[in-house]
Protein backbone atom coordinates (compact mmCIF):
# COMPACT_ATOMS: atom_id res chain seq x y z
CA UNK A 1 0.00 0.00 0.00
CA UNK A 2 1.05 3.42 -0.88
CA UNK A 3 2.65 5.20 2.17
CA UNK A 4 0.93 8.79 3.27
CA UNK A 5 3.08 11.01 5.83
CA UNK A 6 6.15 9.77 7.89
CA UNK A 7 6.02 5.97 8.25
CA UNK A 8 7.40 6.24 11.91
CA UNK A 9 4.63 8.17 13.08
CA UNK A 10 1.00 7.65 13.18
CA UNK A 11 -1.73 8.40 10.58
CA UNK A 12 -1.18 12.04 8.68
CA UNK A 13 1.60 14.59 9.02
CA UNK A 14 2.78 16.64 11.80
CA UNK A 15 2.06 19.93 10.18
CA UNK A 16 -0.40 21.50 7.37
CA UNK A 17 3.05 22.65 6.00
CA UNK A 18 4.83 19.31 5.99
CA UNK A 19 1.16 17.77 4.53
CA UNK A 20 1.64 20.40 1.58
CA UNK A 21 4.99 18.70 0.31
CA UNK A 22 3.17 15.02 0.58
CA UNK A 23 2.70 12.33 -2.20
CA UNK A 24 0.21 13.79 -4.81
CA UNK A 25 -2.99 12.63 -5.33
CA UNK A 26 -3.67 9.46 -7.40
CA UNK A 27 -7.11 8.41 -5.76
CA UNK A 28 -10.52 10.25 -4.95
CA UNK A 29 -13.44 8.34 -3.32
CA UNK A 30 -16.19 10.14 -3.97
CA UNK A 31 -19.74 9.27 -2.46
CA UNK A 32 -22.51 9.08 -5.46
CA UNK A 33 -26.32 9.21 -4.50
CA UNK A 34 -29.13 6.89 -6.18
CA UNK A 35 -31.59 8.32 -3.24
CA UNK A 36 -33.96 10.60 -4.32
CA UNK A 37 -33.39 9.83 -8.35
CA UNK A 38 -36.64 7.25 -8.37
CA UNK A 39 -33.81 4.89 -9.35
CA UNK A 40 -34.00 2.16 -6.76
CA UNK A 41 -30.43 1.64 -6.61
CA UNK A 42 -28.44 1.38 -3.41
CA UNK A 43 -25.69 4.51 -2.91
CA UNK A 44 -22.31 3.81 -3.34
CA UNK A 45 -18.55 4.93 -3.10
CA UNK A 46 -17.06 5.74 -6.16
CA UNK A 47 -13.27 5.44 -6.66
CA UNK A 48 -11.88 7.95 -9.27
CA UNK A 49 -8.36 7.35 -10.65
CA UNK A 50 -6.88 11.35 -10.64
CA UNK A 51 -3.46 10.02 -11.86
CA UNK A 52 -2.50 11.86 -15.41
CA UNK A 53 -0.06 9.27 -15.89
CA UNK A 54 -2.49 6.23 -15.38
CA UNK A 55 -4.58 5.01 -18.67
CA UNK A 56 -7.90 5.22 -16.75
CA UNK A 57 -7.28 8.66 -15.49
CA UNK A 58 -10.76 10.65 -14.90
CA UNK A 59 -12.52 7.17 -14.67
CA UNK A 60 -14.45 5.64 -11.91
CA UNK A 61 -12.52 2.71 -11.38
CA UNK A 62 -14.65 0.79 -8.52
CA UNK A 63 -18.01 1.40 -6.58
CA UNK A 64 -18.72 -0.06 -4.10
CA UNK A 65 -22.76 -0.18 -3.27
CA UNK A 66 -23.72 0.13 0.35
CA UNK A 67 -26.26 -2.81 1.26
CA UNK A 68 -29.40 -0.33 1.85
CA UNK A 69 -31.60 1.63 0.24
CA UNK A 70 -32.67 4.88 0.72
CA UNK A 71 -29.48 6.07 2.87
CA UNK A 72 -28.37 9.07 0.93
CA UNK A 73 -24.60 8.97 1.56
CA UNK A 74 -23.26 12.75 2.31
CA UNK A 75 -20.15 13.94 3.80
CA UNK A 76 -17.37 11.59 4.95
CA UNK A 77 -14.10 10.99 7.22
CA UNK A 78 -11.86 8.75 8.87
CA UNK A 79 -11.10 6.67 11.65
CA UNK A 80 -7.72 8.42 12.26
CA UNK A 81 -5.88 11.63 10.80
CA UNK A 82 -3.15 13.97 11.69
CA UNK A 83 -4.87 14.58 14.67
CA UNK A 84 -3.32 11.05 15.78
CA UNK A 85 -0.03 11.86 14.14
CA UNK A 86 1.79 11.22 17.52
CA UNK A 87 0.44 7.53 18.09
CA UNK A 88 2.30 5.07 16.06
CA UNK A 89 -0.67 2.40 16.86
CA UNK A 90 -3.18 4.72 14.69
CA UNK A 91 -3.62 3.74 10.94
CA UNK A 92 -5.70 5.96 8.55
CA UNK A 93 -7.86 2.67 7.57
CA UNK A 94 -11.67 3.35 7.84
CA UNK A 95 -13.42 6.06 5.97
CA UNK A 96 -16.61 6.61 7.72
CA UNK A 97 -19.92 7.16 5.70
CA UNK A 98 -22.72 8.47 7.77
CA UNK A 99 -25.94 8.31 5.93
CA UNK A 100 -28.21 11.47 6.31
CA UNK A 101 -31.77 10.62 4.92
CA UNK A 102 -34.26 8.31 6.64
CA UNK A 103 -33.70 5.34 4.78
CA UNK A 104 -37.76 3.71 5.51
CA UNK A 105 -37.99 1.32 2.42
CA UNK A 106 -41.33 -0.79 2.12
CA UNK A 107 -40.49 -3.07 -0.55
CA UNK A 108 -38.15 -3.71 -3.31
CA UNK A 109 -40.03 -2.03 -6.90
CA UNK A 110 -40.47 -5.51 -8.97
CA UNK A 111 -38.87 -3.78 -11.73
CA UNK A 112 -35.11 -2.79 -10.24
CA UNK A 113 -32.63 -5.14 -11.06
CA UNK A 114 -29.22 -4.95 -9.16
CA UNK A 115 -25.66 -6.39 -9.47
CA UNK A 116 -25.82 -10.48 -8.76
CA UNK A 117 -23.27 -9.25 -6.25
CA UNK A 118 -25.54 -6.87 -4.59
CA UNK A 119 -28.68 -8.44 -5.25
CA UNK A 120 -28.35 -11.36 -2.36
CA UNK A 121 -27.25 -8.81 0.47
CA UNK A 122 -29.70 -6.11 0.28
CA UNK A 123 -31.68 -5.23 2.64
CA UNK A 124 -34.76 -3.34 3.23
CA UNK A 125 -35.04 -2.34 6.23
CA UNK A 126 -37.03 1.12 8.44
CA UNK A 127 -34.25 2.87 10.29
CA UNK A 128 -32.38 6.18 10.38
CA UNK A 129 -28.87 7.14 9.93
CA UNK A 130 -26.80 4.02 9.94
CA UNK A 131 -22.88 4.56 9.32
CA UNK A 132 -20.78 2.65 7.03
CA UNK A 133 -16.91 2.04 7.80
CA UNK A 134 -15.65 1.18 4.80
CA UNK A 135 -11.77 -0.73 4.81
CA UNK A 136 -9.69 1.16 1.94
CA UNK A 137 -6.59 -0.58 3.47
CA UNK A 138 -6.78 -4.10 1.55
CA UNK A 139 -7.11 -2.43 -1.51
CA UNK A 140 -6.95 1.19 -2.20
CA UNK A 141 -8.37 1.21 -5.96
CA UNK A 142 -10.95 -1.23 -4.41
CA UNK A 143 -12.49 -0.10 -1.14
CA UNK A 144 -14.72 -3.13 0.77
CA UNK A 145 -17.16 -2.43 3.49
CA UNK A 146 -15.95 -3.83 6.74
CA UNK A 147 -19.11 -2.66 9.18
CA UNK A 148 -22.28 -0.91 9.58
CA UNK A 149 -23.32 0.80 12.58
CA UNK A 150 -27.21 0.40 12.73
CA UNK A 151 -29.41 2.82 13.24
CA UNK A 152 -31.39 1.29 16.65
CA UNK A 153 -27.94 1.27 18.17
CA UNK A 154 -27.73 4.70 17.61
CA UNK A 155 -30.88 5.49 18.58
CA UNK A 156 -31.09 3.43 21.93
CA UNK A 157 -27.86 4.77 23.13
CA UNK A 158 -28.15 8.22 22.22
CA UNK A 159 -31.75 9.02 20.85
CA UNK A 160 -29.61 10.55 18.05
CA UNK A 161 -30.18 10.13 13.94
CA UNK A 162 -29.44 12.01 10.93
CA UNK A 163 -25.62 12.04 11.02
CA UNK A 164 -23.62 13.93 9.40
CA UNK A 165 -19.98 15.39 9.62
CA UNK A 166 -17.31 12.90 11.15
CA UNK A 167 -13.97 13.42 12.70
CA UNK A 168 -11.47 11.87 14.26
CA UNK A 169 -9.99 12.59 17.29
CA UNK A 170 -6.36 11.92 18.83
CA UNK A 171 -8.15 9.61 21.67
CA UNK A 172 -9.01 7.31 18.57
CA UNK A 173 -12.76 7.75 18.98
CA UNK A 174 -14.57 9.30 16.20
CA UNK A 175 -17.08 12.02 16.76
CA UNK A 176 -20.09 12.50 14.12
CA UNK A 177 -22.43 15.76 14.07
CA UNK A 178 -26.07 14.30 14.03
CA UNK A 179 -28.91 17.03 12.93
CA UNK A 180 -31.95 15.63 14.50
CA UNK A 181 -34.24 12.98 16.23
CA UNK A 182 -35.31 9.73 14.69
CA UNK A 183 -38.64 12.16 13.95
CA UNK A 184 -36.27 14.86 12.62
CA UNK A 185 -37.13 17.44 14.86
CA UNK A 186 -33.68 19.99 15.43
CA UNK A 187 -34.42 19.55 19.36
CA UNK A 188 -32.91 16.13 18.86
CA UNK A 189 -29.40 17.37 17.48
CA UNK A 190 -25.63 16.52 18.83
CA UNK A 191 -22.44 14.32 18.73
CA UNK A 192 -21.96 10.52 18.76
CA UNK A 193 -19.28 9.24 20.35
CA UNK A 194 -17.79 6.37 18.59
CA UNK A 195 -14.91 3.74 19.70
CA UNK A 196 -12.33 2.70 16.99
CA UNK A 197 -14.18 -0.59 16.85
CA UNK A 198 -17.22 1.74 15.53
CA UNK A 199 -19.03 0.73 18.71
CA UNK A 200 -21.83 3.68 19.80
CA UNK A 201 -20.44 5.44 23.27
CA UNK A 202 -22.50 7.95 24.09
CA UNK A 203 -23.22 11.84 23.82
CA UNK A 204 -20.22 14.04 23.36
CA UNK A 205 -21.76 16.87 24.93
CA UNK A 206 -22.47 16.96 28.36
CA UNK A 207 -26.56 16.75 29.02
CA UNK A 208 -28.37 19.45 28.63
CA UNK A 209 -25.80 21.23 26.22
CA UNK A 210 -27.02 19.91 22.88
CA UNK A 211 -27.06 22.53 20.28
CA UNK A 212 -30.69 23.75 18.88
CA UNK A 213 -29.41 23.61 15.36
CA UNK A 214 -26.61 20.74 13.86
CA UNK A 215 -24.36 20.64 10.95
CA UNK A 216 -20.52 20.47 10.71
CA UNK A 217 -17.71 21.19 13.65
CA UNK A 218 -14.10 21.48 13.92
CA UNK A 219 -12.53 21.59 17.31
CA UNK A 220 -9.17 23.71 17.78
CA UNK A 221 -7.32 21.80 20.82
CA UNK A 222 -4.77 24.24 21.65
CA UNK A 223 -7.59 26.54 22.15
CA UNK A 224 -9.95 24.20 23.99
CA UNK A 225 -12.45 24.76 21.76
CA UNK A 226 -14.85 23.01 19.55
CA UNK A 227 -17.63 25.03 17.58
CA UNK A 228 -20.23 23.47 15.05
CA UNK A 229 -22.71 25.64 13.21
CA UNK A 230 -26.59 25.00 12.41
CA UNK A 231 -28.64 24.05 9.19
CA UNK A 232 -31.94 23.33 9.79
CA UNK A 233 -34.54 20.37 11.00
CA UNK A 234 -34.63 17.57 8.86
CA UNK A 235 -38.55 17.43 8.92
CA UNK A 236 -37.98 20.54 6.93
CA UNK A 237 -34.58 20.11 4.82
CA UNK A 238 -35.73 16.89 3.48
CA UNK A 239 -38.67 17.94 1.86
CA UNK A 240 -36.51 20.69 0.08
CA UNK A 241 -36.33 24.49 0.81
CA UNK A 242 -39.29 26.69 1.55
CA UNK A 243 -38.16 29.76 2.41
CA UNK A 244 -41.17 30.05 4.55
CA UNK A 245 -39.18 27.41 7.00
CA UNK A 246 -36.74 30.27 7.74
CA UNK A 247 -39.16 32.55 8.97
CA UNK A 248 -41.05 29.54 11.05
CA UNK A 249 -37.64 29.09 13.11
CA UNK A 250 -36.84 25.38 11.07
CA UNK A 251 -33.57 26.89 9.89
CA UNK A 252 -30.22 28.16 11.64
CA UNK A 253 -28.48 30.97 12.32
CA UNK A 254 -26.20 30.49 15.27
CA UNK A 255 -22.98 29.08 15.90
CA UNK A 256 -22.43 26.82 19.07
CA UNK A 257 -18.99 27.41 21.26
CA UNK A 258 -18.11 23.93 22.98
CA UNK A 259 -15.38 23.46 25.48
CA UNK A 260 -12.62 21.05 24.26
CA UNK A 261 -12.71 18.43 25.12
CA UNK A 262 -15.36 19.29 28.21
CA UNK A 263 -18.43 19.18 26.08
CA UNK A 264 -19.69 22.34 27.93
CA UNK A 265 -21.97 24.57 25.52
CA UNK A 266 -20.35 27.78 26.60
CA UNK A 267 -21.23 30.42 24.23
CA UNK A 268 -24.00 30.87 21.29
CA UNK A 269 -22.80 33.23 18.98
CA UNK A 270 -26.69 34.77 17.14
CA UNK A 271 -24.85 35.05 13.47
CA UNK A 272 -28.44 37.79 12.33
CA UNK A 273 -30.03 38.00 9.48
CA UNK A 274 -26.13 38.64 7.69
CA UNK A 275 -25.56 34.65 8.81
CA UNK A 276 -28.33 32.41 7.44
CA UNK A 277 -28.10 28.48 6.96
CA UNK A 278 -24.40 29.00 8.35
CA UNK A 279 -23.13 25.65 7.03
CA UNK A 280 -19.31 24.23 6.85
CA UNK A 281 -17.31 25.27 9.06
CA UNK A 282 -13.44 25.27 8.93
CA UNK A 283 -10.74 26.59 11.68
CA UNK A 284 -7.35 28.01 9.67
CA UNK A 285 -5.27 24.98 10.04
CA UNK A 286 -2.50 26.22 12.03
CA UNK A 287 -3.52 24.78 15.74
CA UNK A 288 -2.31 28.16 17.17
CA UNK A 289 -4.66 30.54 15.50
CA UNK A 290 -7.90 31.22 17.00
CA UNK A 291 -9.57 32.22 13.64
CA UNK A 292 -11.85 30.21 11.14
CA UNK A 293 -14.82 30.86 8.90
CA UNK A 294 -18.35 29.61 8.29
CA UNK A 295 -20.29 29.58 4.82
CA UNK A 296 -23.35 30.73 5.60
CA UNK A 297 -25.51 29.79 2.41
CA UNK A 298 -28.71 31.66 2.67
CA UNK A 299 -26.94 35.14 3.04
CA UNK A 300 -24.13 34.23 0.98
CA UNK A 301 -21.51 35.74 3.24
CA UNK A 302 -18.55 33.88 4.89
CA UNK A 303 -18.69 35.15 8.26
CA UNK A 304 -14.95 35.22 10.27
CA UNK A 305 -15.04 33.81 14.21
CA UNK A 306 -12.63 34.93 16.28
CA UNK A 307 -11.10 34.88 19.90
CA UNK A 308 -11.22 37.94 21.46
CA UNK A 309 -8.73 39.58 24.69
CA UNK A 310 -11.61 38.20 27.02
CA UNK A 311 -11.62 34.58 26.04
CA UNK A 312 -14.71 35.03 24.58
CA UNK A 313 -15.58 34.42 20.74
CA UNK A 314 -16.90 36.97 18.35
CA UNK A 315 -17.68 37.30 14.65
CA UNK A 316 -18.16 39.41 11.55
CA UNK A 317 -18.59 39.41 7.95
CA UNK A 318 -15.24 38.62 5.90
CA UNK A 319 -16.70 37.80 2.34
CA UNK A 320 -20.37 38.75 0.83
CA UNK A 321 -21.35 37.83 -2.83
CA UNK A 322 -24.18 40.03 -3.32
CA UNK A 323 -27.45 38.11 -4.94
CA UNK A 324 -28.34 38.71 -8.22
CA UNK A 325 -31.24 40.15 -9.67
CA UNK A 326 -32.86 37.91 -11.87
CA UNK A 327 -35.96 37.25 -14.30
CA UNK A 328 -37.54 33.77 -15.26
CA UNK A 329 -37.43 32.38 -11.44
CA UNK A 330 -39.07 31.46 -8.51
CA UNK A 331 -37.90 34.98 -6.39
CA UNK A 332 -36.52 38.05 -8.23
CA UNK A 333 -33.28 37.83 -6.24
CA UNK A 334 -31.04 34.58 -6.23
CA UNK A 335 -28.48 34.35 -3.57
CA UNK A 336 -25.59 32.97 -4.82
CA UNK A 337 -25.97 29.39 -2.15
CA UNK A 338 -22.51 29.17 -0.55
CA UNK A 339 -23.10 25.47 -0.13
CA UNK A 340 -18.97 24.36 0.35
CA UNK A 341 -15.68 26.17 1.21
CA UNK A 342 -12.26 24.94 2.24
CA UNK A 343 -8.84 26.70 3.49
CA UNK A 344 -5.83 25.88 1.69
CA UNK A 345 -3.11 23.91 4.03
CA UNK A 346 -0.73 27.15 4.75
CA UNK A 347 -3.56 29.08 5.24
CA UNK A 348 -2.87 31.59 2.59
CA UNK A 349 -6.27 31.15 0.20
CA UNK A 350 -10.04 30.12 1.19
CA UNK A 351 -12.17 28.63 -2.00
CA UNK A 352 -15.54 28.91 -1.95
CA UNK A 353 -18.65 27.51 -4.69
CA UNK A 354 -21.68 29.16 -4.87
CA UNK A 355 -24.17 26.72 -6.11
CA UNK A 356 -27.26 28.62 -7.54
CA UNK A 357 -24.78 31.19 -9.35
CA UNK A 358 -22.46 28.74 -10.62
CA UNK A 359 -19.21 30.28 -9.40
CA UNK A 360 -15.87 29.14 -7.72
CA UNK A 361 -13.59 32.06 -6.22
CA UNK A 362 -10.32 32.16 -4.31
CA UNK A 363 -9.72 34.65 -2.09
CA UNK A 364 -6.57 35.78 -0.73
CA UNK A 365 -6.70 35.58 3.24
CA UNK A 366 -3.50 36.63 4.29
CA UNK A 367 -4.67 39.51 5.61
CA UNK A 368 -7.86 38.05 7.80
CA UNK A 369 -9.66 41.42 8.17
CA UNK A 370 -9.54 42.23 4.24
CA UNK A 371 -9.83 39.29 1.90
CA UNK A 372 -8.93 39.72 -1.54
CA UNK A 373 -11.15 37.92 -4.53
CA UNK A 374 -7.84 36.67 -6.40
CA UNK A 375 -9.57 34.37 -8.73
CA UNK A 376 -13.13 33.10 -10.21
CA UNK A 377 -14.55 30.65 -12.69
CA UNK A 378 -17.74 29.86 -14.11
CA UNK A 379 -18.81 25.93 -14.08
CA UNK A 380 -22.41 25.90 -14.36
CA UNK A 381 -25.23 27.56 -12.33
CA UNK A 382 -29.17 29.01 -13.51
CA UNK A 383 -27.50 31.93 -15.13
CA UNK A 384 -25.52 30.17 -17.72
CA UNK A 385 -25.84 30.73 -21.35
CA UNK A 386 -28.76 29.04 -22.71
CA UNK A 387 -30.88 29.21 -19.41
CA UNK A 388 -34.33 30.83 -18.84
CA UNK A 389 -32.85 32.12 -16.08
CA UNK A 390 -31.31 35.82 -16.69
CA UNK A 391 -29.83 38.25 -14.57
CA UNK A 392 -29.90 41.95 -14.55
CA UNK A 393 -27.23 44.58 -14.28
CA UNK A 394 -27.73 47.63 -12.49
CA UNK A 395 -28.42 49.39 -15.59
CA UNK A 396 -31.16 47.11 -16.49
CA UNK A 397 -29.30 45.03 -19.19
CA UNK A 398 -29.31 41.50 -19.13
CA UNK A 399 -26.75 38.58 -19.06
CA UNK A 400 -26.03 35.43 -18.49
CA UNK A 401 -22.40 33.89 -17.66
CA UNK A 402 -20.02 31.94 -19.84
CA UNK A 403 -19.61 28.72 -19.19
CA UNK A 404 -17.53 26.38 -20.99
CA UNK A 405 -18.26 22.89 -22.75
CA UNK A 406 -15.38 20.52 -21.19
CA UNK A 407 -14.73 17.61 -23.36
CA UNK A 408 -18.48 18.35 -25.63
CA UNK A 409 -20.55 18.48 -22.59
CA UNK A 410 -22.50 21.22 -20.89
CA UNK A 411 -21.71 21.85 -17.80
CA UNK A 412 -25.07 20.90 -15.43
CA UNK A 413 -25.83 21.75 -12.12
CA UNK A 414 -23.98 24.36 -10.32
CA UNK A 415 -20.28 23.66 -8.17
CA UNK A 416 -21.18 21.83 -4.59
CA UNK A 417 -18.38 20.18 -2.77
CA UNK A 418 -15.24 21.11 -3.49
CA UNK A 419 -11.35 19.57 -2.26
CA UNK A 420 -8.58 21.12 -2.80
CA UNK A 421 -5.04 19.19 -3.54
CA UNK A 422 -2.07 18.69 -0.35
CA UNK A 423 -0.10 21.20 -2.66
CA UNK A 424 -2.78 23.78 -3.49
CA UNK A 425 -2.96 23.43 -7.04
CA UNK A 426 -5.53 21.25 -8.05
CA UNK A 427 -9.14 21.81 -6.80
CA UNK A 428 -11.93 19.14 -7.80
CA UNK A 429 -15.22 20.35 -8.33
CA UNK A 430 -19.03 18.25 -7.88
CA UNK A 431 -22.15 19.99 -8.45
CA UNK A 432 -24.82 17.51 -6.14
CA UNK A 433 -25.82 19.10 -2.88
CA UNK A 434 -28.72 16.79 -1.40
CA UNK A 435 -31.02 15.09 -3.77
CA UNK A 436 -33.95 16.71 -2.54
CA UNK A 437 -32.78 20.26 -3.47
CA UNK A 438 -31.29 18.82 -6.47
CA UNK A 439 -34.52 18.20 -7.65
CA UNK A 440 -35.92 21.57 -6.70
CA UNK A 441 -33.10 23.58 -8.33
CA UNK A 442 -31.55 21.30 -11.00
CA UNK A 443 -34.21 18.64 -11.78
CA UNK A 444 -32.10 17.39 -14.68
CA UNK A 445 -29.19 16.42 -12.23
CA UNK A 446 -30.99 13.16 -11.76
CA UNK A 447 -32.11 12.55 -14.94
CA UNK A 448 -28.51 13.26 -16.44
CA UNK A 449 -26.21 12.54 -13.51
CA UNK A 450 -23.66 14.48 -11.78
CA UNK A 451 -19.89 15.50 -13.11
CA UNK A 452 -16.85 15.99 -11.18
CA UNK A 453 -14.43 18.56 -12.47
CA UNK A 454 -11.07 19.41 -11.70
CA UNK A 455 -9.84 23.25 -12.24
CA UNK A 456 -5.87 24.13 -12.16
CA UNK A 457 -5.21 26.58 -8.92
CA UNK A 458 -2.14 29.46 -9.43
CA UNK A 459 -1.16 29.01 -5.95
CA UNK A 460 1.35 32.02 -6.29
CA UNK A 461 -0.04 34.99 -7.77
CA UNK A 462 -3.68 33.24 -7.53
CA UNK A 463 -6.02 32.36 -10.36
CA UNK A 464 -8.55 29.53 -11.43
CA UNK A 465 -8.97 27.39 -14.64
CA UNK A 466 -10.62 24.19 -15.79
CA UNK A 467 -8.66 21.36 -17.05
CA UNK A 468 -10.20 20.53 -20.20
CA UNK A 469 -8.41 16.70 -19.89
CA UNK A 470 -10.45 16.16 -16.80
CA UNK A 471 -14.16 15.34 -16.57
CA UNK A 472 -15.88 12.49 -15.12
CA UNK A 473 -19.04 11.92 -16.06
CA UNK A 474 -21.76 10.38 -13.66
CA UNK A 475 -24.31 10.28 -15.75
CA UNK A 476 -22.83 7.36 -17.92
CA UNK A 477 -22.63 5.30 -15.04
CA UNK A 478 -23.77 1.35 -15.62
CA UNK A 479 -27.19 1.19 -13.07
CA UNK A 480 -27.90 5.08 -14.52
CA UNK A 481 -26.96 8.59 -13.80
CA UNK A 482 -25.91 9.58 -10.20
CA UNK A 483 -25.20 12.51 -7.86
CA UNK A 484 -21.52 12.78 -6.57
CA UNK A 485 -21.00 14.63 -3.45
CA UNK A 486 -17.92 14.78 -0.66
CA UNK A 487 -14.31 13.55 -2.13
CA UNK A 488 -11.51 12.36 -0.44
CA UNK A 489 -7.98 11.28 -0.93
CA UNK A 490 -6.62 7.78 0.86
CA UNK A 491 -4.08 10.24 2.84
CA UNK A 492 -6.27 12.75 4.01
CA UNK A 493 -7.20 16.37 3.01
CA UNK A 494 -7.68 20.06 3.96
CA UNK A 495 -11.26 19.13 5.40
CA UNK A 496 -10.75 16.36 7.07
CA UNK A 497 -7.74 16.45 8.79
CA UNK A 498 -6.97 18.79 12.05
CA UNK A 499 -3.80 19.48 14.00
CA UNK A 500 -3.35 19.21 17.64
Amino acid sequence: MEEHGCCEKGPGYATPLEAMSGPRESLLYVTCIYTGTGKGKPDYLATVDVDPSSPSYSKVIHRLPVPYLGDELHHSGWNACSSCHGDSSQQRRYLVLPSLMDANVGSIPQDCKWDPKIQNILKIVTGSGRIYAVDTQKDPRAPSLHKVVEPEDILKKTGLAYPHTAHCLASGDIMVSCLGDKDGNAEGSGFLLLDSEFNVKERWEKPGHSPSFGYDFWYQPRHKVMISSSWGAPAAFTKGFNLQHVSDGLYGKHLYVYTWPGGELRQTLDLGDSGLLPLEIRFLHDPSKDTGFVGCALTSNMVRFFKTPDGSWSHEVAMSVKPLKVQNWILPEMPSLITDFLISLDDRYLYLANWLHGDVRQYNIEDLKNPVLTGQVWVGGLIQKGSPVVAEAEDGKTWQAQVPEVQGKRLRGGPQMIQLSLDGKRLYVTNSLFSAWDNQFYPDLSHKGSHMLQIDVDAEKGGLAINPNFFVDFGSEPDGPSLAHEMRYPGGDCTSDIWI
